[in-house]
This record gives structure tokens, C-alpha cells and sequence, in this order.
């Protein structure tokens, strides 16, 4: 996709272009691989917005892995997370017992993280440990850190790989910064 699209109008600069999304997925992917040895972890990708990121993701580490999805909201068609984060799709995987990574797309308040990260050490994992795609320490509202990021990212709304404003603009290959008024007109 050339960055002439269409769907690049609604942007107001390209924050990370895919070449740097790229080698970037492949460090943490080696990090992984590296901290992992041994194990066999469960990847547990937060449907819909990490599905791009996770795919990339799990074709660089270098390990026996199982994967998961689970699927939850806490924007709905807005910006701003409510703080209630539904569960739509759980695991079919057990994880008591197993090492676990939560991948996510980004780091917000970390509302969802929280949950998810609760929920699965209740259920028995051995570890739970976070990969992000972004990380937005300027929105947290909880006390919770990434394990494993690609990027640290100023307080501005992003779309692109894999991350969505009312379900459109994960199909560009950049982050790119969405322009308020494409999202204050809603």
C-alpha cells in the first residue's frame, strides 16, 4: 500500500513506518526466543487490534509456542477507554501451569492489561508477562509495565497495523497519528 492512499488523508504523519515496525518486532521476538529457552509458552493475542502484530510476532520467535486469542472492549466506538473491560472470547487453552505472554497492540491506561494479567494468574499461569506493541506511559491509570515493547509513543491517537478507529485503518502498514477531527466529528 503506497502512502498516497486514501486512507492516509485521514492521518497527520506516519508516527512509526513499517521498516521500523519490522526490525523492531524481530528484536523482541529474539528477546523471547532468548528468555524463553527451554519452555514452551502460550501466546495470548487481545483480539481484534493485536492480530497484525501477534502474527508478526510469533513468526520471530524461535521456540515451540501454543497460541490463544481472547477478545474484549473497553472503547467501543470511541477514544477513550471506560475502564469496564468485557470479555467476548476467552482462552481455550489451560494455562495453569504455563508460562504466559499477553500480546497486546498498545499500552494505554493499562485498564485491559490489568484484567487480563488478574485473570490469568488467578487461573494458574506459572508467569504472565506483557508484550507490547506501543506503549502510551503518558495515559496509565494502573501500575503496570510492559515486559517486552517495540515503541514508546507520545499522547496522540494512532491507527494502523492492526489498530483501528470504529473498526477502520488497520489495514495501513504505518502508524500513523489520526487527525482529531476525523474523530471529534463522531
Amino acid at each position: 500500500m503506497e502512502k498516497s492512499a486514501r486512507m492516509y488523508d485521514s492521518t497527520s504523519c506516519v508516527l512509526v513506518d513499517r521498516m521500523d515496525i519490522g526490525r523492531a518486532v524481530k528484536k523482541v521476538g529474539e528477546m523471547i526466543t532468548e528468555d524463553y529457552q527451554d519452555k514452551e509458552p502460550v501466546l495470548v493475542c487481545i483480539l481484534k487490534g493485536a492480530s497484525v502484530f501477534f502474527s508478526d510476532l510469533i513468526r520471530e520467535i524461535d521456540l515451540p509456542l501454543v497460541v490463544d486469542f481472547i477478545a474484549c472492549s473497553s472503547y467501543g466506538e470511541g477514544t477513550e477507554s471506560s475502564g469496564e473491560i468485557q470479555i467476548r472470547k476467552d482462552l481455550e487453552t489451560d494455562v495453569a501451569g504455563r508460562d504466559v505472554l499477553i500480546v497486546e497492540d498498545i499500552m494505554d491506561t493499562g485498564y485491559t492489561l490489568d484484567v487480563i494479567h488478574r485473570m490469568l494468574e488467578e487461573r494458574g499461569a506459572s508467569s504472565v508477562r506483557i508484550v507490547t506493541l506501543l506503549d502510551k506511559p503518558a495515559r496509565r491509570k494502573v501500575d503496570l509495565k510492559a515486559d517486552y515493547f517495540c515503541f514508546t509513543i507520545p499522547d496522540e491517537f494512532v491507527v494502523g497495523y492492526g489498530l483501528d478507529y470504529g473498526e477502520k485503518y488497520r489495514n495501513l502498514p504505518d502508524i500513523c497519528v489520526l487527525k482529531p477531527e476525523v474523530y471529534r466529528k463522531a
